[in-house]
């Protein structure tokens, strides 16, 4: 924006005419021009849809920790117990393992995990014959929306595709909702949560213009283009509007671009080039980035050593960001999930069922679990079912 300022200070006697001794001295006026080149940050949207676009489609740490996620806790069996017993066969559990005819339990979890991650919101149907669940299917967090009662609590959720709403209700003669709703914590919403992409999507967006930028650096041969200063006669009026828009589209035709790197300039006379630079401290958006990329991985609970962005010292070694990331992230998903089926489905088919999960069948807790049973050997004042106990298996009754 130009202001044009002027300091001429005039009192206001002065200015009606009249005489006035304690003015102050008048000055001539002195033209200030004042450039501001700035612009207001912009932010992108921030709904389900443009936090999609943005982070998991657009961003490869985004894609990177939302994979991670969801294949890790997909990837971790459910059991099923009747009161302390474990069933190894239950129609619930094959429900579990075979949710639909279109996916197995590991796609179907992964699917439902990595919506949570993206919306912070996930949703699972289940399609009833006879009265008795037979299907599950996920649904897409942006075509639902609950439907309150009168004291707040969901009675019904809307399904919307293509401008056509399917009300899923509760069942009149069983209770039922067939539809469980996970979320994540959110401060400022009785219904809905919040995503990790959606905390961290400042850092997405720093991330993504840091990479429009570089990608804009090198399209222009690495460098700042330089300035055109015209030097015409004395007394010569500047660039005309034509002449100043084809001097600027011959530029950009025959010298932008990383394939027009080097290629020597032809200037017309009255013109001159002008070198310029960035100093060091403009090009080092790779630490920028950088630092985006953890605050990403931050808000998703996914250790940066494990994607690879440098400078974390947090973690001595390789195995030990894997163990946390395990424990602290992906294990707690899984419980969850586990507690919210039992709650809501495992009542259909047996009051004393409930769902749990094996972290036995995880590969990378295998040297924690080593740890524990050397404790466990060396404790001689414990018996074998205390042993056993401790380490979470049962009791046996051969002979110790």
């Amino acid at each position: 924006m130009l202001d044009f300022l002027s300091r001429r200070r005039d009192g206001a006697s002065a200015r009606a005419g009249a005489p006035n001794n304690n003015a102050a001295p008048e000055r001539k006026s002195a033209p200030l021009i004042a450039l501001s080149l700035t612009a207001r940050t912009s932010w992108g949207s921030r709904d389900y849809a443009g936090l999609s676009r943005e982070g998991v489609m657009r961003n490869a740490v985004v894609y990177r920790c939302v994979r991670m996620i969801a294949e890790a806790a997909a990837s971790v069996p459910f059991l099923l117990y009747d009161g302390a017993q474990e069933l190894d066969t239950h129609p619930l559990l094959t429900l579990l393992t075979h949710p639909n005819p279109e996916e197995d339990g590991a796609q179907f979890f992964a699917r439902w995990y990595a919506f949570l991650q993206c919306a912070g919101n996930a949703y699972m149907e289940a399609a009833t014959a006879g009265g008795e669940p037979r299907a599950l299917y996920t649904l897409r967090p942006d075509r639902v929306a609950i439907v309150p009662g009168a004291r707040g609590w969901p009675i019904a959720y809307d399904y919307t595709v293509d401008g056509r709403t399917t009300r899923i209700a509760r069942d009149a003669a069983t209770g039922f909702l067939p539809v469980l709703h996970a979320t994540l914590f959110h401060p400022l919403d009785d219904h809905y949560g919040l995503s990790p992409a959606q905390a961290a999507a400042n850092a997405i967006e720093v991330h993504n213009a840091g990479a429009a930028w570089v990608k804009a650096l090198l399209d222009n041969a690495a460098r700042p283009s330089g300035a055109l200063v015209y030097r015409g006669p004395d007394g010569a009026p500047a660039l005309t509007e034509e002449q100043h828009t084809r001097l600027k589209r011959e530029l950009e035709d025959a010298y932008s671009g990383a394939t027009n790197a080097g290629r020597p300039m032809v200037l017309e006379g009255g013109l001159d080039w002008k070198t310029m630079s960035h100093s060091p401290a403009d090009l080092d958006f790779a630490t920028t980035r950088d630092v985006a990329a953890r605050e990403i991985a931050l808000a998703f609970g996914v250790p940066p050593m494990l994607l690879g962005i440098p400078g974390d010292n947090t973690y001595s070694n390789y195995r030990e960001a894997n163990l946390s990331f395990w424990r602290q992230t992906v294990l707690p998903l899984v419980a969850r999930t586990s507690s919210g089926v039992t709650r809501w489905l495992a009542p259909r088919f047996g009051e004393t069922l409930r769902v749990g999960y094996d972290p036995d069948a995880v590969d990378a807790l295998a040297i924690e679990r080593e740890s524990i049973w050397d404790r466990l050997n060396q404790a001689t004042f414990l018996t074998t079912n205390e042993k056993r106990a401790a380490a979470g298996y049962g009791a046996t009754n051969e002979p110790l």
